[in-house]
């Protein structure tokens, strides 16, 4: 039985993943979504010249959290892809920091019903002024 679940949430992870990166490269300029969203439901952001794609799976009472980020820089072409993940327990903060000092905080809501962007204000203002 925990294979099959092991398997599923590894194809979850796989479709969402090439549902945004599909989504985002047909529309030719990123979206953002930074939610909250409710389990296996893409965040996207902006991170400097990277882009991430966050979900969650509910576990344990906590937020199960994937990110994917990739650099959308115009010289790295999507490539050097990297995925990390963290459990967070209810109001938990975790920080995803590119290079350059910006960042992404996610958290995770009350009974692990959501996982939403805290720094909210600040990476829209990044992405209005890059044109994303």
């Amino acid at each position: 039985m925990l294979r099959t679940l092991n398997i599923l949430s590894i194809a979850t992870a796989s479709v969402l993943t090439v549902l945004a990166f599909t989504h985002m490269a047909s529309a030719g300029q990123a979206r953002v979504n930074l939610g909250p969203v409710g389990p296996n439901e893409p965040i996207l952001a902006t991170i400097g010249d990277n882009r991430m794609i966050a979900y969650y799976e509910r576990g344990d009472g906590k937020c199960e959290v994937s990110a994917v980020m990739f650099d959308a820089s115009p010289k790295g072409g999507g490539h050097g892809s990297m995925r990390v993940r963290v459990a967070l327990h209810p109001g938990e903060l975790f920080n995803l920091d590119a290079a350059d000092g910006q960042r992404v905080v996610l958290t995770c809501g009350p009974n692990a019903n959501l996982l939403t962007v805290l720094n909210r204000g600040e990476v829209q203002t990044r992405s209005a002024k890059a044109g994303f």
